[in-house]
């Protein structure tokens, strides 16, 4: 058995995180990569473009090793919440491509520097700040995968397509009868127990 590689499992997981987000993306018009489908505006797109400034963040700016990126949705002064949205002129393409210089960035980083590295977070109060590569990098593969999670449900109401990747959907098996009929017994059981309650 090969010695185990701390970074690399690191890797493995954010890259499956990041691969799973972009994914959700595919085969969906501009309207239904940006259309907000909760009440507080999360959209496919806009959850992109997040990220791709948490790991310019987290896992550049918090080392000393900024990427030059001009992120103005994050600077002094913008707009709250412009990082969850992609203006007209921000272009689907534009996004993913700042996620990908994101990611080579990113992993520049975690190629670079021992995990046990200390880095400052400039947006955390400096009594707290202080975060190694390790904690920066599981709290970056942490928040991706919750955001893969909210793009995997927004993209089953736009669409109806589920799962982590197009050659795995990791559902049960089942057609779209069978899934209505399961849908319709977890209903009947809340209703149950709502009546029980």
């Amino acid at each position: 058995m090969n010695a185990p590689d701390p970074k690399a499992d690191l890797h493995f997981y954010l890259q499956s995180a990041r691969d799973a987000l972009l994914w959700k993306l595919e085969g969906l018009s501009e309207y239904e990569v940006r259309r907000p489908l909760t009440p507080t505006g999360t959209n496919l797109l806009g959850l992109v473009k997040h990220v791709a400034g948490v790991e310019l963040g987290y896992l550049g700016d918090t080392f000393g090793r900024p990427s030059g990126e001009p992120l103005p949705w994050l600077e002094d002064g913008a707009e709250a919440n412009a990082d969850m949205w992609a203006t007209a002129d921000e272009s689907r393409e534009y996004i993913v491509e700042l996620y990908h210089r994101a990611w080579a960035h990113a992993d520049a980083t975690i190629d670079a520097l021992a995990l046990e590295t200390i880095g400052t977070v400039p947006w955390w109060p400096s009594s707290r700040n202080e975060v190694t590569l390790h904690h920066a990098v599981v709290r970056v593969i942490a928040d991706t995968h919750r955001h893969a999670g909210h793009a995997d449900i927004l993209r089953e109401l736009t669409d109806g397509a589920v799962g982590m990747n197009r050659n795995n959907d990791s559902m049960a098996p089942g057609d779209a009868a069978w899934w209505a009929k399961h849908r319709s017994r977890l209903e009947r059981t809340a209703e149950e127990a709502g009546r029980r309650a």
